[in-house]
């Protein structure tokens, strides 16, 4: 039984606009997935449409064996602009993680279970901030938030973890760091993780398996020796496209005369 399941799944916004277009895709337990594409390709979607806040125009979606319908408690989520309360603490905010368990309420008095407290320390202790915990989240730095929005969601103890462009407002050592701390996090509790990245240099180094989507369809679907640069061409420009620029082709060095990429 794969983790997630995406059976003939199409999403229609309006009349016309075909954001997914007949999407199948089987994703097993544990596996960290890439998905790369240009703006507008339908990647966002694609993640919305796992974590329920988008219902499919057509087709099946799964995690385990239970449908996805409406918000997913089951699922957590690492958003491009990390969303943190920054006048409370890397560990307050990471706590917030728990407030489907706890309830609005509760949170307001700070009435956390025991659990839910150690949750949050081990979380940010897996993406190495446990001695900033206390730290006023206003004053981190971006990979710093981005991180303290991973523990947030490894609170939630997900079933699922996407992540949406999480690395797309940050410097290349910041970059690589997050990721770095998302991967380690995934293997450490076998976590089904999702992330969609522009970045293709970042995502050969992190991912196990890379999905290219273009025009809302599924382009590419293989590992990091099938990720060539013609295969990236493809997912970006399409067959008989452009060249890809010089920034993207800079994130395969030293190529070879046959246009494979070492390893």
């Amino acid at each position: 039984m794969p983790a997630v399941s995406l059976e003939n799944v199409t999403k229609v916004y309006g009349e016309e606009t075909v954001a997914l277009d007949d999407i199948s895709v089987h994703i097993p337990e544990g596996e960290f997935v890439v998905v790369l594409g240009p703006s507008g390709a339908g990647k966002s979607t694609l993640l919305r449409v796992l974590n329920g806040l988008t219902a499919p125009t057509e087709g099946e979606v799964r995690i385990g064996k239970d449908p996805v319908g409406g918000a997913n408690s089951a699922v957590g989520m690492v958003f491009q602009m990390h969303y943190l309360i920054e006048s409370m603490s890397a560990y307050r905010n990471a706590l917030t993680g728990a407030l489907g368990r706890t309830g609005y309420v509760r949170s307001l008095f700070s009435a956390y279970a025991t659990e839910d407290k150690t949750a949050a320390l081990e979380a940010l202790d897996t993406v190495g901030l446990l001695s900033e915990a206390q730290q006023r989240a206003g004053s981190m730095s971006g990979g710093q938030k981005q991180r303290v929005g991973i523990a947030r969601a490894l609170v939630q103890n997900p079933d699922l973890l996407l992540a949406d462009e999480p690395v797309a407002s940050l410097d290349p050592k910041a970059a690589s760091d997050v990721m770095g701390y998302m991967k380690s996090a995934a293997k450490e509790r076998e976590l089904t993780t999702i992330a969609s990245l522009h970045q293709v240099n970042l995502a050969r180094e992190f991912g196990d398996r890379f999905i290219g989507v273009r025009d809302g369809s599924v382009v590419f679907d293989g590992d990091r020796d099938a990720l060539t640069m013609d295969a990236v061409d493809d997912i970006y420009y399409g067959d008989g496209g452009d060249e890809p620029p010089e920034a993207l082709a800079e994130n395969f060095e030293d190529e070879s005369d046959e246009e494979e990429i070492p390893q």
